[in-house]
């Protein structure tokens, strides 16, 4: 069975540009074995991930993730089960909300700057699908037919 489950954190530190993509790479390298699909947004010190996969995979992701002492603040925005990915090619897409357009934080939100904790679970997936509609995902890597969802 598919779930899709969104969530939001806050670092408890500064992250740099060097340690997200340090991030990134971890999650390409490991989430393909498990089944997981997704993407990372962030804006600052505030992020939101969503992944996709196996329930029994995500749910343990999920937990890691929780238990990370460089988070905090971790809250669940959306969980669903689903029929099919929406982001079945992405191991781990990456999104820098701060190089976007405000206009489209705007559409969501009360203000341009990224507050998943101020809006609804289905705001923050319908983002989703629109940075994913204006490429504005990056980090796309596609699956070898042999990989397993």
């Amino acid at each position: 069975m598919l779930v899709r489950l969104l969530y939001a954190s806050r670092a408890v530190d500064s992250i740099s540009q060097e340690e997200l993509l340090k991030i990134l790479s971890q999650s390409k390298a490991h989430n393909p074995e498990s089944g997981i699909t997704g993407v990372l947004c962030s804006s600052g010190q505030i992020f939101m991930q969503l992944l996709e996969g196996g329930r029994m995979q995500v749910n343990a992701l999920y937990n890691q993730i929780a238990a990370d002492r460089r988070h905090k603040d971790v809250v669940i925005l959306s969980y669903e089960e689903i029929f099919e990915r929406r982001f079945a090619g992405w191991s781990m897409g990456l999104v820098n909300l701060e190089r976007l357009n405000p206009a489209l934080l705007l559409k969501y939100s009360e203000s341009a700057t990224l507050n998943p904790y101020a809006v609804s679970g289905v705001a923050s997936m319908a983002l989703f699908d629109d940075l994913m509609a204006t490429a504005s995902i990056m980090g796309q890597a596609s699956y070898s037919s042999s990989a397993t969802s």
